[in-house]
């Protein structure tokens, strides 16, 4: 595994600082999402190294989680945008469903799965917001970085 100096860093760039992607909305696009958000994040890490290395860790599983959740319950594409943000990193998710995302009661032992997700994001998520527009939402979750 390699490392690198968590010191120093550079000038943030354009490039280091904003990311954005439409994805069609089938089910590896949850895979798709992932792996860009990593790949931002690496680049933001040269740049401006996270507080604490769990945020970087943090940020991926939200992104999956927005990304699964979008692709279950809104048909049709879906969009992800990163940006560095003054204490952190905005995380917004567009995809084509008017329904805000509400917590589903969880029953463990039940074998339907599911239920977590939701209350995942908002916990590891300093703030959460929904902005419904007339052709979708946007979920936008601030994070710590």
């Amino acid at each position: 595994m390699a490392t690198e100096s968590r010191g120093g860093g550079k000038p943030p760039s354009e490039e280091t600082q904003n990311w954005q992607a439409t994805f069609d909305g089938g089910v590896g696009d949850v895979t798709r999402a992932r792996l860009s958000a990593e790949r931002f994040l690496m680049k933001l890490e040269r740049a401006s190294p996270p507080a604490t290395p769990e945020y970087r860790d943090d940020i991926v599983l939200v992104v999956t989680e927005l990304a699964a959740n979008a692709i279950q319950y809104a048909p049709g594409p879906i969009g992800l945008t990163l940006r560095r943000a003054f204490d952190g990193v905005h995380v917004t998710l567009s995809d084509t469903s008017t329904t805000e995302p509400a917590p589903r009661p969880f029953h463990p032992g039940t074998g339907r799965g599911g239920g977590i997700g939701w209350y995942l994001i908002q916990t590891l998520c300093d703030e959460v917001t929904v902005v419904v527009r007339a052709d979708g939402k946007d979920v936008h979750a601030f994070m710590p970085w």
